[in-house]
């Protein structure tokens, strides 16, 4: 994306924003610069100007989608870094559904279509955006297990309360896809707030985590 000041920067906000929308609705393949131009009140050559291409409209889209939802919703749950560790992983889990539930945060309707249909034009800017968050939790999960624990055990844990959380975006999709008026087709859909959710996936995690932690305390005690 360029850089610096532009003398209609109205142009770029309104293509930014048009191009989240659309890719969240369409995905990459299916999104047209036509629409996207259409929705901004642009025409194609600003897109060119300002983002050269669609691919690199697409990754600055989703990091456009991604930077706004954790401005309104932090990382950290805005839990204070001196907290205990149980009440700061109670604020990251909250804020990845508090994310995931926002209909404005089209961030993770990008990343189901790309799922659905990979095109791996967002690798770059999903490592470069996600791993400050990836690390943070890593150290709050290493604290919770304590130092005994090895790296793949401390990653196997987080992967289970992050896989918890992402269980969201799959019912959020159902419920869209669903036609006004009708429940969304397939197994019961769960219909309970971001607070309760949030809630069971932390006494969930930490009931296993408390487990792990015994074992693997266990398993050194036995070698001493």
């Amino acid at each position: 994306m360029k850089s610096g000041k532009n003398p209609d920067r109205g142009t770029q906000v309104r293509l930014l924003k048009s191009a989240c929308q659309v890719f969240a609705e369409k995905g990459f393949r299916e999104a047209t610069l036509a629409e996207i131009c259409e929705r901004a009140n642009a025409n194609i050559a600003a897109v060119n100007y300002y983002f050269r291409d669609k691919a690199t409209l697409y990754a600055e889209a989703w990091r456009q989608s991604f930077q706004r939802s954790l401005e309104i919703y932090p990382a950290d749950g805005n839990v204070p870094s001196g907290a205990p560790p149980e009440e700061r992983l109670r604020g990251r889990i909250q804020s990845i559904l508090q994310r995931i539930a926002d209909p404005q945060s089209y961030e993770f309707d990008i990343l189901y279509k790309e799922l659905v249909n990979q095109t791996g034009l967002l690798t770059d800017v999903m490592q470069e955006s996600i791993e400050p968050i990836r690390r943070g939790l890593f150290v709050l999960m290493r604290e919770l297990l304590g130092e005994k624990a090895s790296d793949v055990q401390v990653q196997l844990c987080q992967m289970s309360v992050r896989s918890q959380c992402f269980d969201l975006i799959i019912r959020e999709q159902r419920r869209k896809k669903s036609p006004e008026g009708k429940k969304p087709t397939g197994p019961p859909f769960l219909n309970v707030d971001v607070a309760v959710l949030a809630d069971h996936i932390l006494r969930f995690s930490l009931a296993g985590i408390r487990e792990m932690r015994r074992e693997i305390e266990s398993e050194t005690h036995h070698h001493l």
